[in-house]
């Protein structure tokens, strides 16, 4: 069994995991990059609409800042961004895009030269720069070209089975080599978590067939609580079907959504922002029409009309788009509307860390000497109960950064620990009991049953008896995983089958957490909109949810205030 060895560990190959790598080599002159698809395949290569930043470039008498951005956001996440991280993001946002121009992105221009920008939901001021409507695939290609020019060392198709802890500390990890089917292990000085989101959780989803919670499942194994995972952010447009996403880019450059009456609905939930209203009321809104029968030909979907604007708006600005609605709807947009409706998209909470990415204990103030956790996978606060779009991709650069920074200095000032054989011979044992099960329960029934059991009782809209059924039925899922599963492929290498295993194991470790989390907070606010509880309640809720697995194997939920404090944490070390 191989034994790899770098100064730092990152886990993920999406646009956080990058930066940080990039980062971490101002301390650090080895880096390992481990991920479980090619990096060039991660998921932050999908984002399409654009990447927030104060710039102001859209005109004269355009007065942006740091303070409108950060107003902005704090707004939009619905009482429950935490006020010091939410600084460090916006005042880093200026200077983060400049760096990105400066590695290569081929952001859009406008015709005098500068960097252009357009507006998005729940932002003030036309704030996205963009490249085209693929924005994430230019950054994730100028980050990964950056680490290439590095030299850090890249392991593609290595599939993280667990952490390596001694008490507080860990000493490196183990994988899944998908192309050798060899078990190995990697000893690092420090960590960093960068595993992306988890909506592969919902039967619909605009997220790649890779985003299934994998640092969520480890981080729960490992006493790890999660932060926030009630908070799922459904966003407004996805093909019916295949959930691929359709961005609020469509909606930025102009786009209607339209009902079976062609009429504009969303005056009847945002008069004065209607498509550009924040995405939680966007989905609500759409949901509420298809609920009401006025979903096209009375099924469930609604029209997103870019009939209207310009061929060179639709070439030159959203020509992925355009291609998407042909090859997937058989749609020309120029001519005829895109069929569209709400699907999970991002997940607000995650893995609790401070300012400088360390991840947190179980117990109130504790946090992993040397275990980091970064872009979606971590939970920042900085998106509150609802994510402003063109946030995301921001985050996973400026926090990347920062936190690749603090894991790079973690692992000068560190020292190996022990990665002893045992624990891939323990990894190694369960592989072989995992592909030699021989159940009567197939794998894909288990996951669909799962992703049913989230999209219908814990969606856009919840209530208490849905809650509670589905908090019952995902313990009998996890049992029949546990002792009725059966796989076809007994093979070692490229089993694909039993990575789709592994990543169920996953799902079914954090899922749990969403449900109680969504069970327990009776109110609505954000992403989350309970219907028994229609009403924001700041007086009992104005808190952040901790889930943890007890060591029986259940669930408890535990809550801390948010933090509305500024001017915390802006130095590099600050914020601990």
């Amino acid at each position: 069994m191989e034994i790899f060895e770098h100064d730092l560990l990152i886990v993920g190959g999406g646009a956080a995991g990058l930066r940080a790598a990039i980062a971490a080599r101002e301390h650090v002159d080895d880096v390992g990059i481990i991920s479980k698809v090619n990096v060039l395949r991660s998921h932050s290569v999908t984002a399409q609409g654009g990447i927030s930043a104060p710039l102001g470039n859209t005109g004269e008498g355009v007065d942006d800042s740091w303070r409108v951005h950060f107003e902005d956001t704090v707004r939009g996440g619905d009482g429950l961004v935490d006020h010091d991280a939410c600084e460090i993001l916006t005042k880093g946002a200026s200077g983060t895009v400049l760096e990105l121009d400066n590695m290569g992105v081929p952001f859009n221009r406008t015709e005098d030269g500068r960097l252009d920008q357009r507006p998005f939901g729940g932002h003030s001021l036309p704030r996205s720069l963009y490249a085209a409507d693929r924005t994430g695939h230019g950054i994730t290609y100028a980050l990964y070209g950056e680490n290439v020019r590095l030299d850090n060392a890249v392991y593609n198709e290595f599939f993280l089975l667990d952490l390596v802890a001694d008490g507080a500390r860990v000493n490196g990890l183990t994988a899944y080599n998908m192309k050798s089917g060899e078990v190995v292990g990697f000893r690092g000085k420090s960590v960093v978590l960068a595993t992306g989101g988890c909506t592969q959780a919902f039967a619909h989803t605009t997220s790649g067939a890779a985003s299934t919670g994998d640092g969520l499942g480890i981080a729960m194994r490992n006493g790890i609580p999660l932060e926030d995972m009630e908070f799922i952010q459904f966003h407004p447009t996805g093909l019916p079907g295949s959930g691929i996403l359709i961005s609020e880019a469509a909606r930025g450059e102009g786009g209607y959504l339209i009902n079976d009456d062609g009429e504009r609905f969303m005056k009847r939930y945002d008069p004065e922002k209607m498509e550009l209203s924040s995405r939680d009321r966007v989905v609500r809104g759409m949901q509420r029409e298809i609920e009401r029968g006025k979903g096209i030909d009375g099924e469930d979907y609604l029209h997103l009309d870019l009939t209207h604007l310009s061929r060179r708006t639709l070439e030159e600005k959203l020509p992925t788009i355009s291609q998407i609605a042909e090859d997937f709807a058989k749609v020309d947009p120029s001519e005829r509307p895109i069929p569209v409706r709400p699907t999970a998209h991002y997940c607000m909470g995650g893995i609790p860390v401070t300012l400088n990415g360390r991840v947190k204990g179980s117990s109130w103030g504790n946090t992993w000497d040397n275990l980091f956790a970064a872009g979606e996978a971590a939970c920042l606060s900085v998106h509150g109960a609802n994510r402003l779009g063109t946030n995301s991709l921001l985050e996973a650069v400026v926090f990347g950064k920062r936190i690749g920074a603090v894991a790079g200095r973690t692992a000068e000032e560190g020292s190996f620990g022990k990665l002893p054989r045992e624990t891939l011979n323990q990894q190694e044992k369960y592989l072989t009991e995992l592909r030699e099960k021989d159940g009567t329960v197939r794998l894909g029934e288990i996951k669909s049953r799962l992703r049913e059991l989230t999209w219908n009782k814990c969606g856009v809209f919840r209530n208490q008896s849905d809650l509670e059924e589905a908090n019952d039925e995902i313990y009998e899922l996890r049992r029949t995983f546990s002792e009725e599963l059966t796989l076809d492929d007994r093979g070692c290498k490229f089993n694909t089958e039993l990575r789709s295993a592994l990543e169920l194991r996953n799902l079914l470790e954090f899922v749990p957490a969403v449900l109680l989390g969504a069970y327990k907070r009776t109110e609505s606010r954000g992403a989350h909109y309970r219907e028994d509880y229609p009403e924001k309640d700041d007086g009992n809720w104005a808190v952040h949810s901790y889930v943890v697995r007890t060591n029986e194997g259940r669930y408890g939920v535990d809550y801390r205030p948010v933090r509305n404090d500024t001017g915390r944490g802006t130095t590099d070390e600050g914020g601990e």
